[in-house]
């Protein structure tokens, strides 16, 4: 009985994520053991090591050194930088590469290509991954995307982050920095609806659902509500709602997930005490008016609204 020897143990930094070949010759590994039956294909020059578990950020950084020239773009770009998308889009396992038009145009199974102008500033560095921007993300998204989610991307790229909270300081962009781009890129698919949707990005948001309730309450003729409304102009350590109108005294909330925590729902216990003092009218809208495209939460509003 021939019995088949097992395959020599992998280096560490190539045993847990995909790697090139360039990766396994700088490891002195033979076309023989890339031959052995740990390992499987990922495509033209990509080695899947047994045992992994499919992550998209690490078979993009693969995707990535094995396309000089190539760059990780939509919803490849947009999932690994963290922006909002639709359900439906959310667990995609297709790679999105793309290339400017002076290269050959990609080729491998289970990758979605695109051959597109871009700017240097347009792709960044993340990783050791070549992505583009998480601007120029939104904008290849344009054509895809309905209006509202890609206006709640476009407030996610504004927004400010919170400090001490979040990895970096300063927003993805600002307003004209996408109008700056979108006229860089008059061509592009998708750019007239691009164009509509920056008229309606808002620095404030802190989620989709307070984008889509916004957009909900200026489609039903309402005005247009203030963002991250405080009860006291100007002070920073006081309570503030998601949205409302300050001279009719409605303040507005969207309780998220994050709200379930008991941190989270004593801080807003004491927010919605203050504006209730206050002689506020005071809103919290869930998931549940969401999931009704905030129908209800904008007939409430509107009659409190015009009752004075």
């Amino acid at each position: 009985m021939i019995r088949m020897r097992a395959p020599a143990p992998l280096p560490s930094h190539l045993s847990a994520a995909p790697f090139t070949v360039h990766e396994a010759r700088a490891a002195s590994l033979s076309r023989a053991r890339l031959r052995a039956s740990d390992l499987a294909t990922g495509g033209r020059l990509i080695y899947l090591p047994g045992g992994w578990d499919f992550e998209i950020r690490s078979l993009a950084r693969a995707l990535s050194a094995a396309t000089p020239g190539g760059w990780i773009s939509h919803l490849t770009a947009a999932v690994i930088h963290g922006l909002w998308l639709p359900a439906w889009f959310r667990d995609c396992r297709q790679l999105h590469l793309s290339k400017p038009k002076a290269l050959p145009p990609v080729r491998r199974t289970g990758v979605v290509g695109h051959t597109v102008r871009v700017f240097p500033e347009e792709v960044t560095v993340q990783d050791g991954i070549y992505i583009s921007t998480p601007a120029r993300t939104w904008l290849d998204l344009a054509r895809s995307l309905p209006m509202a989610d890609l206006v709640a991307m476009g407030d996610q790229l504004v927004r400010r982050p919170r400090p001490g909270l979040e990895f970096r300081t300063e927003p993805w962009a600002t307003r004209e920095d996408l109008r700056t781009m979108l006229m860089r890129h008059p061509k592009l698919q998708g750019i007239v609806k691009a164009r509509h949707a920056v008229e309606l990005i808002r620095t404030g948001a802190d989620s989709a659902p307070e984008t889509f309730l916004r957009l909900a309450l200026a489609a039903a003729g309402l005005p247009e509500p203030e963002l991250q409304l405080r009860l006291m102009p100007g002070d920073l350590y006081s309570p503030a709602a998601d949205l409302g109108y300050r001279k009719q005294r409605i303040s507005i909330q969207y309780d998220g997930a994050h709200h379930r925590t008991r941190e989270q729902q004593s801080r807003d216990n004491r927010r919605d005490d203050v504006f209730n003092a206050a002689g506020w009218r005071y809103f919290k809208f869930n998931a549940d008016d969401l999931a009704n495209d905030f129908r209800g939460a904008v007939r409430r509003v509107r009659f409190a609204f015009h009752a004075g």
